[in-house]
């Protein structure tokens, strides 16, 4: 494990006195089939059809007049033509195609009015590098998470810090006392403003990062660390190295309200769906769990709505597609590592893909259909795919160690990756959205407000 603090190059890792200090298409013509036949003259008989509508006219109100030469000559019409093979209409093979029917001049007016979408450059380089001294060199624990107020939290070995991306502030949330320590997890509440940091003795603390206050300590739910946290509204879910996963209402003294057991051993992975109907939980014993939050229930453990057994290694990175409700994505470690595509609903794998080295996050693009891995050995990288082609569209390196963790601005365009060459990169790989809006804060402070000094 190595040690290092937010610094600039020379590579030589040099103890910064502060943490989080910034170191010094071509589209092709298409062809559409038109629904306009055009007859072939030359494979058409109009003596014959002549010759049949004057026999049908016989009888009828004006005859025409007939005489034996005339009766002789339509015998013998008659006679002379090979039914089997005339037909009155008949039709080209192929219809034209409709380039040929608009003159050449319009053609091109057309395609000059269409304006080009301008494609995007993605930068190959981050945009700065802070120094991130003592971050744990620990796949399975969550250290990174930036929160709708455009505050990013990291906690470097028992201290949490805030980095303000807006005026470029650092600050120190807590240090807590080694035997407590290190932290183990940090997640800020959907608010902004409240924030959730798990400990190495299975506790988890809340704090108020406005009055730099601590509401709570929420025990109980664990026997060990707990190093993954996801938010769903006021519920807290938390996983621990216990394989146990639990539900915090945090509004209520006795918070622990449902408990999920199917892990054998740590859970490294918690993400609920958007929706807050689903929550996956990745673990070390290589499994993928679907847990459905109305069969939850206090008086029992919640069975899992889908059991997935198809990575071969520890699953920490996990991402719920924001634009595909029941579409998930997973990423496997060392030993298997494939990100791989879920039908929540079914529980059906949709794609494999082997990247060639260890998952250590999966984030989607918000505007764009495209999602974004992290690495470890031997690349250490980044890289941007298009979905659901999973072709790359770029390799973003710079990192010297593996990539333990991403997160995502409020807006969506920043990715903040933190590795173990003890440096936060932040890369604006996904660019930005045409009408760019920073994200509104969300003066929401009730679940949190009334439990102050419980402990």
């Amino acid at each position: 494990m190595e040690t290092g603090f937010f610094n600039s190059s020379p590579i030589i890792k040099t103890r910064s006195r502060y943490p989080l200090q910034q170191q010094f298409i071509h589209r092709k013509n298409s062809k559409e089939n038109l629904d306009r036949f055009i007859p072939n003259r030359s494979a058409m008989d109009f003596d014959y059809a002549h010759c049949m509508l004057t026999e049908r006219n016989k009888g009828k109100e004006n005859p025409i007049a007939s005489s034996p030469s005339r009766e002789a000559y339509r015998k013998q019409l008659a006679e002379s033509l090979n039914l089997n093979r005339t037909r009155i209409l008949a039709f080209k093979n192929k219809p034209p195609e409709r380039h040929d029917l608009i003159p050449s001049q319009f053609s091109t007016l057309i395609q000059d009015n269409k304006p080009a979408k301008p494609r995007r450059v993605i930068p190959q380089t981050s945009e700065k590098t802070l120094d991130a001294p003592d971050l744990l060199d620990d796949y399975y624990l969550n250290l990174l998470d930036w929160g709708s107020r455009n505050v990013l939290a990291i906690a470097l070995g028992n201290t949490v810090y805030l980095w303000n991306e807006t005026n470029r502030s650092t600050s120190e949330l807590v240090t807590v006392d080694d035997e407590d320590g290190p932290v183990t997890s940090v997640s800020w509440a959907p608010d902004g403003q409240h924030i959730a940091v798990g400990l190495n003795n299975s506790e988890v603390q809340l704090w108020d990062t406005a009055s730099y206050i601590q509401l709570r300590t929420l025990r109980g739910g664990h026997r060990q660390r707990v190093g993954s946290l996801a938010w769903n509204n006021h519920i807290l879910t938390t996983g621990g190295m216990d394989g146990i996963i639990v539900n915090n209402d945090v509004r209520v003294r006795s918070h622990i309200v449902d408990t999920y057991r199917g892990h054998s051993q740590e859970v490294c992975g918690l993400k609920w769906s958007a929706s807050g109907s689903q929550l996956a939980s990745g673990g070390n014993d290589n499994l993928l769990y679907i847990w459905d939050r109305a069969r939850a229930s206090s008086n029992r453990e919640t069975q899992w709505l889908h059991r997935l057994e198809d990575h071969a290694s520890a699953v920490k990175a996990i991402a719920w597609c924001p634009f595909q409700a029941n579409l998930v994505a997973s990423g496997g470690g060392s030993g298997d590592q494939c990100i791989k595509f879920w039908n929540t609903h079914t529980g059906a794998c949709l794609n494999s893909v082997d990247t060639g080295s260890q998952v250590t996050s999966l984030l989607w693009n918000k505007n764009e259909r495209e999602l974004l891995s992290s690495h470890g050995h031997a690349g250490n990288q980044l890289t941007l795919w298009k979905y659901p082609s999973m072709v790359k569209m770029a390799e973003l390196t710079g990192h010297t160690s593996r990539v333990l963790s991403m997160t995502q601005s409020p807006e969506g365009c920043t990715v903040a990756s933190a590795a173990a060459d003890e440096t936060l990169r932040l890369w604006n790989v996904f660019g930005g959205p045409e009408k760019a809006a920073k994200a509104k804060p969300r003066a929401r402070t009730e679940p949190f407000g009334h439990v102050n000094g419980l402990r």
